[in-house]
């Protein structure tokens, strides 16, 4: 990858989205990673990025409220400007929260919040940043294992990324005209802080999680963020509204 692409990436403070900025930038990618409210976690993320030679920065967005999305947007243009560059070459949709609760408990405010975050965001932030995307350029959606196989208490979380799904491939349709390719990343278990560290910090849940997993471990951050680099890369290129699970072959 040439070291003057940028790639935007939500929710990169910290998990997955923190993974995909550190393995881009050891590729020479610049980052502009955004935040909700941890900007003691964007910084540190910033500077690591910045003593990896690449330009950095990070940029406070609330997915869930797509009425400072035009605001955002000129906040992104400014910061290019900032880091030398005019475009995004790479968007990634990353930004989420978990959920677990009874398909019979599930509130419609929860459900509600989960549609906002996992379908409504990178529907209308997409949207909102295809001028400052570069024609050419990647959109990598993130969407879940759960999508596929079933697991008591995500029916609303799980329905939510079975929509990005779906949109990836509208996506890759519409904007094929520019060149851009969208193609839809999907981690199975995953041992982070996310849902508040659920899989992480329940051993018991761990294990019967990894036993259906025939390499025999749930998955780590970084088994997602070392396979973005490649998939955005342009040896890629022909793959363009493909589901990509990164799983360990989880319940095959």
């Amino acid at each position: 990858m040439s070291d003057n692409r940028i790639a935007l990436i939500t929710g990169a403070s910290r998990g997955l989205g923190r993974s995909m900025a550190t393995h881009l930038a050891r590729a020479g990618v610049g980052v502009i990673g955004t935040y909700n409210s941890r900007k003691d976690e964007a910084d540190r993320l910033v500077a690591e990025l910045e003593e990896q030679g690449v330009p950095a920065a990070a940029l406070q967005l609330d997915v869930g409220d797509s009425a400072g999305f035009a605001r955002f947007a000129a906040d992104v243009r400014t910061t290019l400007a900032g880091l030398g560059a005019e475009r995004i070459d790479y968007l990634v949709n990353n930004a989420g929260i978990g959920l677990y609760a009874p398909f019979t408990e599930t509130t419609e405010e929860q459900f509600d919040e989960l549609f906002r975050i996992h379908v409504k965001a990178p529907f209308f932030l997409t949207q909102t940043l295809l001028p400052l995307l570069a024609d050419g350029g990647r959109i990598l959606n993130v969407s879940s294992g759960l999508a596929r196989f079933t697991h008591p208490g995500t029916s609303a979380y799980a329905a939510a990324k079975g929509a990005i799904e779906v949109l990836t491939r509208y996506q890759a349709k519409e904007l094929g005209e520019r060149g851009i390719r969208v193609n839809v990343l999907v981690p199975g278990a995953i041992a982070t802080d996310f849902g508040g560290g659920r899989l992480r910090d329940n051993a018991r849940l761990n294990e019967a999680v990894a036993s259906a997993i025939p390499l025999g471990r749930v998955g780590e951050a970084e088994d997602i963020g070392a396979a973005v680099p490649l998939i955005l890369a342009d040896g890629f290129g022909w793959a363009n509204g493909t589901r990509i699970e990164l799983s360990g072959g989880q319940n095959l």
